[in-house]
């Protein structure tokens, strides 16, 4: 069917005029949520694509969407797009989801009305509704640290988080600790399910038993790091050494130990994820592993570019590989080598 026929075949289905559908396809809002929701459902059925070259042209804008944006974490990614979309002569607008990790239909809304030149989605999800919300409007997406499995057929940049847990843990090992406990981030999210299996890898290959224990769940906030932190330093057997999930909930541990009267690293071993510039400046430097974050958004912001002309990436799913950044944060454990 033409645009034009698809279109109406869906306002007589949905019961609507076709001016109400456009308004649906281009994230208009003053469309009734249930009117909106059974059109979706409509263009979804019949794999309605809207065509650029039958309509008018994308904006020169990128979409860079966060779950939200309330850290330096955010800061890196967000340098990293803008250094590909300025040499392009693009801009960049950000979007967020008000902390859900599930996008919600007001930001999918804007982005409709906008129509961006593509899209970048960062520890975040589409589910299959949405994902042909933004194919039906032929907007390109690539999603950048996914908080789930996105599926074989959803362009994707990572990094090897597995490998950063594993490193965390072996140099912590190779120190001579061996209650190493871990602050994770949601394990509901790929990255931090991947650093607790290299952890744990790191724990196994190094002849030390695993001890549920000495793991604690967090969000990637200093409040968590410094709740769990006082949890597991308040344990009878505490550990000499924690792994944390990210860089900001190794600063909470830094001050559940300081309320302690815990020196860092004499008393107690620190080791981030992330090495985002605060890590080289706090007291003592933090250890941690680096994530790449402005090269991980450098490489999706181009490859959404490069989708949106016409050009599909060599590959699919792209992990740039971490690295262990060592400072002052980690010494032996208080008794090795003391005699």
């Amino acid at each position: 069917m033409t645009r034009a026929a698809t279109l109406a075949e869906i306002a007589r289905e949905a019961g609507v005029s076709t001016p109400t559908v456009s308004k649906v396809v281009n994230g208009r809002a003053d469309v009734a949520p249930a009117t909106r929701e059974r059109v979706e459902e409509l263009l979804h059925q019949y794999g309605y694509q809207r065509r650029r070259s039958n309509s008018a042209p994308a904006s020169p804008l990128l979409e860079l969407v966060f779950h939200e944006l309330e850290s330096a974490w955010a800061m890196e990614v967000i340098r990293g797009v803008e250094n590909v979309v300025r040499e392009e002569g693009m801009s960049v607008v950000l979007s967020e989801s008000s902390g859900r990790l599930s996008l919600g239909q007001s930001w999918m809304d804007g982005v409709l009305a906008r129509r961006p030149t593509g899209v970048v989605l960062v520890l975040s999800g589409l589910d299959e509704a949405q994902q042909a919300q933004l194919t039906s409007r032929d907007i390109p997406f690539v999603v950048m640290d996914p908080a789930g499995d996105p599926g074989q057929d959803v362009p994707a940049v990572g990094t090897t988080n597995w490998n950063g847990g594993l490193a965390a843990t072996r140099h912590l090992l190779d120190l001579g600790h061996r209650r190493i406990g871990m602050i994770a981030g949601p394990r509901r999210m790929m990255c931090s399910r991947a650093r607790i299996d290299g952890y744990r890898a790191a724990l196994e290959t190094g002849g030390v038993a695993f001890d549920a224990a000495l793991i604690r769940e967090g969000n990637f906030y200093h409040e968590t790091g410094y709740w769990a932190g006082l949890e597991l330093l308040r344990l009878k057997d505490r550990p000499t050494a924690i792994f944390t999930g990210n860089d900001l909930q190794a600063l909470g541990v830094y001050e559940a130990a300081r309320e302690l009267g815990l020196r860092i690293p004499e008393d107690l071993s620190v080791v981030g994820f992330d090495d985002l510039p605060i890590a080289r400046w706090v007291g003592p430097p933090l250890t941690t592993v680096r994530q790449p974050l402005t090269e991980m958004a450098e490489v999706a912001a181009r490859m959404v570019i490069d989708l949106a002309r016409g050009n599909p990436p060599s590959a699919l799913r792209v992990d740039l590989a971490t690295s262990l950044v060592e400072r002052s944060s980690t010494a032996q454990p208080p008794t090795a080598g003391r005699h």
